[in-house]
């Protein structure tokens, strides 16, 4: 066993063992159904801290992983030691530059919030629950996707401290080929302290959700496949049909039954907003009609995405492209009249911004990629195991001549049953991040990460 003791008296933060009170709490994730298992976890409180970890890590010879939100913490890790990065919250804004400095446990709420008094808001994620840092990592898809690109296309420069336990500023001239990793690359590159992140001019958008009755389901499917064939560039969708359990918390009208549901974000005015989205209307009868001009702190009311953590299961594709047919398939699946274990089936809309890559390149994959293809399981555990990845293999074997062989890093969830999960790049981008990994994590400190 590690003797912990010195670390202990050297740490700002917490250093806790299997024993120790509060050892689970340190390690609670947004999936709840996934318990963590290390011998060690290390509640950083400073940057120092951080350094550390991965120092007391390389020379006692233990493997290491970073959790922040635990968003993406739908696996347990393999590490040895994890080391927690929530207390790392500090934000700054420079409003000239419009530059966010972010701690690497900043979720993207709190940076709505700071941006907000300045007319500046971040390209952030459909929850705003979400921590910045692992969202930047794996690229990063949100409500305004095909105007405004991936997220990591806005990240200026990283604070990083590497495998070989030293901490290095990572940008555009300092370490360009970390820089290139890091913007997307996800995994094994080190533990990021603090992110430098480009904001956008935006106060208001015209977004929001259209609910229609489970009769609706086929004909504003087959209307919004048509509508993404000629979409404008501006303009980013999604639908999602949706299986709502009868709960309180979920709204009357909508309780127990089975609607689909179409998200609209458009960052422009809203007359030219509701011109675009009229199609969409005219779809069906509108059971609901949360389509408005908004602030831009009210980007995460487009998609309402469950705002506290729980039991989860999710699985994540990407799709080429999409026609009438991947409708009529898609419909026989997971259709009004179908019974299967999935609350959501969504797909997104991509391309224009998302296939445009950043200047000097990036890591992120999935860039060719048309849509995102998204199952939600029933959020029962005794589920996880067989029931969920049987039935999702039974819907990808079928949807296989749309599917794209890559996926991005953040949708990499959930592996089916027969299959392992599509690479979340392209061989030459695989190819160059495991160079990179090894250069600067040469004794292979870091695990491949579970955690977002």
């Amino acid at each position: 066993m590690v003797d912990v003791s010195e670390l202990r008296n050297r740490l700002a933060g917490t250093v806790l063992e299997h024993s120790d009170p509060g050892f689970r709490e340190e390690l609670a994730g947004w999936v709840t159904s996934v318990e963590q298992n290390p011998d060690i976890v290390i509640g950083a409180a400073s940057e120092s801290d951080v350094l550390d970890a991965v120092r007391f890590a390389r020379d006692n010879g233990l493997s290491v992983d970073v959790l922040s939100t635990g968003h993406g913490a739908e696996i347990p890790s393999a590490a040895d030691l994890i080391i927690t990065t929530r207390r790392l919250i500090d934000i700054e804004i420079d409003p000239t530059t419009h530059i966010a400095t972010l701690g690497a446990g900043v979720r993207w709420r709190e940076v709505v919030a700071v941006a907000a008094p300045y007319g500046l808001t971040p390209i952030a994620g459909a929850s705003t629950s979400v921590g910045a840092v692992g969202f930047l990592l794996g690229g990063g898809l949100g409500p305004l996707a095909r105007s405004h690109g991936y997220a990591s296309d806005y990240v200026r420069g990283f604070t990083v401290v590497t495998g070989t336990g030293e901490l290095l500023t990572v940008d555009a001239t300092s370490n360009p080929d970390l820089f290139w990793a890091l913007r997307g690359g996800k995994t094994r590159l080190g533990v990021v302290t603090q992110v430098r992140v480009e904001l956008v001019e935006l106060r208001t958008l015209y977004g929001g959700s259209l609910l229609f009755n489970a009769e609706a389901i086929a004909p504003v499917l087959r209307g919004w496949v048509d509508y993404t064939a000629s979409a404008p560039a501006e303009v980013t969708t999604s639908v999602g049909i949706m299986r709502l359990p009868d709960f309180p918390d979920v709204p009357e009208p909508l309780r127990g039954h089975t609607v689909i549901a179409l998200r609209f974000a458009y960052a422009g005015d809203a007359a030219n907003g509701q011109r675009l989205a009229a199609p969409l209307r005219a779809l069906a009868p509108v059971l609901l009609d949360f389509v408005s001009e908004i602030p831009a702190t009210a980007i995460e009311t487009i998609h309402n995405d469950p705002d506290e953590p729980g039991p989860g299961w999710v699985h994540g594709r990407m799709l080429t492209s999409i026609d009438q047919n991947f409708t009529d398939t898609l419909l026989g699946l997971v259709g009004a009249e179908q019974q299967v274990p999935f609350v959501v089936v969504e797909v997104r809309h991509l391309g224009e911004a998302t296939r445009r890559d950043v200047e000097g390149g990036s890591a992120v994959g999935g860039r060719d990629a048309g849509f995102t293809f998204t199952l939600i399981g029933v959020p029962d555990p005794s589920l996880f195991a067989d029931v969920l990845p049987r039935a999702a293999q039974h819907i990808v074997d079928a949807l296989s001549p749309w599917m794209s062989g890559i996926t991005n890093a953040n949708f990499a969830s959930h592996r089916t049953v027969d299959d392992p999960p599509s690479p979340a790049w392209p061989p030459d981008i695989a190819a160059r991040l495991d160079t990179i990994r090894h250069q600067f994590d040469p004794d292979g400190v870091f695990v491949p990460s579970v955690f977002a």
